[in-house]
């Protein structure tokens, strides 16, 4: 008979003792219970063991949630994850847009919730295949899929870009655009992030890219995991390209 798992990613002992006892006491059946306090060792042991129950921290150590997440739904897209995170940031929310298998159920809690909210998701997700999204986290995914407010993939992309400090020209390189285009993409990106083009006695009063780094975090479009998960991308990236 095969054990059915449930695994707990979480690198904070006290809320995976929170997980586990209101896991206990939710309808949730289960034989075995993993824990683990890093995103790769959740991918090995969700691997390893075909655990299809998962809660994952979307910030921890060595590996983030939503990287683990994407490994894990690459060989096993049928599993069920919760995410429970501190941070209702649209930069996570856009990140696991992305990621997210269509044959999957998934949840995003946040960490403030209470014990219940924490049953009621467990159980809707792990039991009942649902999509259990915290009310914050829904205003967030409206707002990133609206089709006049949000940026598109490519806009977000170069966002990402220009926060790692890359010149219009090899932004171009990157997406096989011309210089042009980039910048014609970059003003659109602007305009959607309210960055204008201020003056002060005749002088340019803030750089454009800077500033829209600025809002883009304080919006939450971006944060530092979600700048140095780009930047180990793209060492990665140019790591293989020298190898080749």
């Amino acid at each position: 008979m095969t054990s059915k798992f449930v695994l707990i990613a979480d690198d904070d002992p006290v809320y995976r003792s929170f997980i586990v006892n209101v896991l206990v006491d939710s309808d949730v059946e289960f034989d075995e219970l993993l824990q683990t306090a890093d995103g790769a060792d959740a991918v090995q042991l969700a691997l390893q063991h075909g655990v299809d129950r998962v809660v994952l921290d979307l910030q921890m150590p060595k590996m983030s949630g939503v990287e683990a997440a994407r490994q894990i739904w690459a060989q096993r897209p049928s599993t069920r994850i919760l995410f429970w995170s501190n941070f209702a940031d649209e930069a996570y929310v856009r990140s696991l847009l992305r990621i997210v298998p269509d044959e999957s159920s998934y949840g995003y809690l946040l960490k403030s919730s209470a014990a219940d909210k924490l049953r009621v998701a467990l159980e809707g997700v792990f039991i009942d295949g649902q999509c259990i999204i915290d009310r914050e986290i829904r205003g967030l995914q409206a707002r990133s899929e609206n089709r006049f407010d949000a940026l598109s993939h490519i806009e977000y992309d170069m966002l990402i870009d220009i926060s790692l400090g890359f010149t219009d020209q090899y932004i171009a390189a990157r997406h096989k655009l011309s210089t042009r285009g980039v910048q014609s993409r970059l003003q659109k990106l602007y305009i959607k992030l309210g960055v204008g083009s201020d003056t002060v006695d005749g002088a340019t009063a803030f750089n454009p890219r800077t500033r829209a780094i600025s809002v883009a975090i304080l919006r939450g479009l971006l944060n530092p995991d979600v700048i140095g998960r780009a930047r180990e991308r793209h060492s990665a990236e140019e790591d293989s390209r020298s190898l080749s």
